[in-house]
């Protein structure tokens, strides 16, 4: 008489066997190896998190000193006699004849 074996039970017999043999290199890891490489997962966050906070500064500074340079070229204009509210029927001459009259003042004082 021929004893069958279903699939899910050789499975198993082949897992149990393998696992018997296995070196304890391929074992599961123990709970402090798990906290090391937990700590490590979190040293790696907390750098990954000083550099985007890093950058943010950066990009904050930068946005910082540009909108600083946008303000100094507006006053200048409006020292020149340019008035950004004001009549836009001669818009682009209105703001080059600002930008002449700045640019000898500039020069001038130098």
């Amino acid at each position: 008489m021929r004893i069958r074996f279903s699939k899910f039970v050789q499975s198993t017999v082949a897992a149990a066997l393998v696992s018997a043999c296995m070196p304890s290199a391929f074992a599961q890891p123990s709970a402090s190896n798990a906290v090391v490489a937990q700590d490590a997962a979190s040293a790696a966050n907390v750098s990954k998190r000083k550099a985007r906070e890093e950058a943010k500064a950066q990009r904050k500074a930068a946005r910082k000193a540009a909108r600083a340079k946008n303000s100094a070229e507006i006053k200048r204009l409006e020292d020149a006699g340019y008035t950004p509210g004001g009549d836009f029927s001669n818009y682009p001459q209105n703001a080059q004849n600002a930008q002449k009259k700045a640019a000898e003042h500039s020069g001038a004082s130098k």
